[in-house]
């Protein structure tokens, strides 16, 4: 294969993943232009490319070599890896990215008494994840067929193909129109950006770890909060106890107050009402939370 001097990362055509990833991308400092066929996304600033397919192929590109990174739900990488035989590369998870979030769980009918995993001995599981499936099925002891399905796979039982299912769950809607309840978590799911176990040495691995410091970056103050407050000294050390987590408050005179602090914290997530309003009960004043736009450690 020809060697290549730019990064090439794998993502989602279309989906629930892809505005997300190219956000966070254009938050990185990344901007692309599509190709006619739009397949194929040249970036304009950096020599990062992209190139736009099925999200099940995405972890097959990258352990072919056809793209040096991807963009995927850590549910079809975790199957391609427990499904894919030995000649394939082996691919890690390099960042959870933080949206997509969602969980591959087991659902039973409604009326069915489950008691736990033993319940599952003998019955029929319907699944578009083999592999995740088997695993968990392995190390609970349980003797079940598995139904291998590409889609539409909570209507089974309705149809007698399956008494279970094993399927991608978000809010749960879809399980209840079909008369389902969900029963056993397997695995708890969100895009995350995947790569082969060995990175490359060139030039694209230095865009490769330039990039992820920028990831890095990027989701730590999407997650972070910026509070500042102005409180007595006398009141400090009980409002410090009830910060988010996050480093040690920066602390600043007020002019002319020799008694009087302002406080700058960087908190690890949001600020909730019920938590500012206990800083308050503690001794603080004038607060603000602001959102981080950009942080360069």
């Amino acid at each position: 294969m020809k060697q290549r001097d730019r990064l090439r990362i794998a993502m989602q055509k279309s989906g629930r993943l892809t505005e997300p990833a190219l956000e966070l991308l254009n938050r990185c400092g990344l901007s692309f232009r599509q190709s006619r066929d739009k397949l194929f996304c040249f970036g304009e600033g950096e020599p990062v490319d992209l190139l736009l397919v099925r999200d099940d192929d995405i972890p097959g590109l990258i352990a072919q070599g056809v793209c040096d990174l991807g963009i995927v739900g850590r549910n079809v990488l975790d199957e391609f890896r427990l499904t894919t035989g030995r000649e394939a590369a082996p691919l890690v998870e390099l960042r959870p990215l933080g949206f997509g979030r969602c969980r591959l769980s087991i659902a039973v009918p409604q009326e069915l008494d489950y008691q736990g995993p033993q319940t599952l001995e003998g019955e029929r599981i319907a699944t578009s994840y083999p592999g995740l499936l088997g695993e968990w099925l392995r190390t609970h002891a349980v003797n079940a067929g598995v139904v291998t399905l590409s889609g539409s796979v909570e209507i089974a039982p309705k149809l007698g193909t399956a008494d279970a299912i094993c399927d991608l769950v978000q809010s749960g809607g879809t399980l209840v129109a079909n008369q389902l309840r969900e029963a056993e978590v397997l695995l708890e799911s969100e895009a995350v950006l995947a790569g082969p176990l060995a990175l490359p040495i060139d030039e694209r691995g230095d865009m490769l770890e330039l990039l992820l410091k920028r990831l890095d970056g990027v989701i730590q103050v999407r997650e972070s909060r910026l509070l500042l407050l102005q409180t007595s000294r006398s009141s400090l050390e009980a409002i410090t106890r009830l910060l988010p987590g996050g480093p040690q408050p920066t602390l600043l005179a007020v002019a002319g107050q020799p008694d009087q602090l302002m406080l700058q914290a960087l908190c690890a997530g949001e600020v909730s009402w019920r938590q500012l309003e206990e800083i308050k009960k503690a001794g603080a004043r004038e607060m603000y939370v602001l959102p981080v736009e950009k942080m360069l450690a």
